[in-house]
């Protein structure tokens, strides 16, 4: 398994070009690359060019820092059939440049509209249709996450619409601050999803069901928005125990295929004593879960 950390807080202090050379610092061996201004930015055309791109990946190797993931968001489930071939289009760029870096995962969101399920799952199996010959020929893996506010929230869904792919080379992405979006127990998710989830978010949330779901209130009474945050471990709800013993017995952590995010991003003012303390809790937790599953 690989560590990473989403840099997404350091965007407002550093430069793309200094990423790599801050992860290090900050104790990871692997940086996911999330939407950025410079990079591929959230709905837009990619805006890497290849000189850009080859001065990435040396400043990848001087830092001794890989690249586990790149994660473009864009509307390739658009019911609105302009944008989903616009987006069709910029997946193919960020492919390319996914390749020239050498990195093989790409991780997404499923980035559909909920009150438009239907017509969005059709538009996402349409662009697959495209991307899906492109995905396989260059091998990249690409996993997805069901983002509250997707056309699919719902966990099993999600893998039901993965599956429907029939392909090997798209996966599933658990973000643990969306569990109490996902509709079932996190361990129900985690076990039927087995070797389908090779990519998850570590960050905690508040359960916004809680409290006879008055946890949060949003006014007007009624409204569709979806509430979640990116705190650190131990700041939220999420039952870690459950997360990182549920992963070892999936095997997640002996795997050459997978990857843990560290990805909060709540607070940008204490950033870089966050992501150290992300990193020491994650392995705490990965190491008590080892122990625990060995015991008899």
């Amino acid at each position: 398994m690989k560590t990473a950390l989403d840099p997404t807080p350091f965007h407002s202090t550093h430069r793309l070009l200094e990423f790599p050379r801050l992860v290090a610092d900050l104790g990871y061996e692997h940086l996911q690359l999330t939407p950025h201004p410079d990079f591929l930015p959230f709905f837009r055309h990619p805006k890497a060019d290849d000189a850009l791109v080859a001065e990435l990946r040396r400043a990848c190797r001087d830092a001794g820092v890989g690249i586990a993931s790149i994660l473009p968001v864009l509307r390739w489930a658009s019911p609105d059939e302009e944008e989903r071939v616009a987006a069709v289009r910029k997946w193919k760029r960020a492919i390319e440049i996914a390749v020239d870096l050498g990195v093989d995962v790409m991780s997404t969101e499923f980035t559909g509209r909920p009150e438009l399920a239907e017509r969005s799952e059709d538009a996402f199996y349409r662009s697959m249709e495209e991307l899906l010959p492109v995905i396989e020929r260059e091998g990249i893996d690409v996993r997805i996450d069901p983002h509250p506010d997707d056309f699919v929230e719902d966990g099993l869904e999600a893998l039901r619409v993965i599956r429907g792919l029939n392909s090997p080379n798209i996966g599933f992405v658990y973000v643990a601050c969306h569990s109490f979006h996902m509709g079932h127990p996190m361990q129900d998710i985690l076990q039927a999803a087995v070797n389908t989830l090779r990519l998850v978010h570590v960050a905690d949330t508040m359960d916004h069901t809680a409290s006879t779901g008055l946890r949060y209130i949003t006014n007007p009474p009624g409204n569709s928005v979806r509430v979640h945050q990116h705190l650190k471990i131990g700041d939220g709800d999420v039952d870690w125990g459950g997360f990182f013993g549920g992963l070892n017995s999936l095997g997640f952590f002996d795997r050459e295929d997978t990857v843990m995010v560290s990805s909060v991003f709540a607070e940008n003012e204490n950033a870089a004593e966050v992501s150290r303390y992300q990193l020491d809790a994650m392995n705490a937790f990965i190491a008590k879960a080892k122990q625990e599953r060995s015991q008899p």
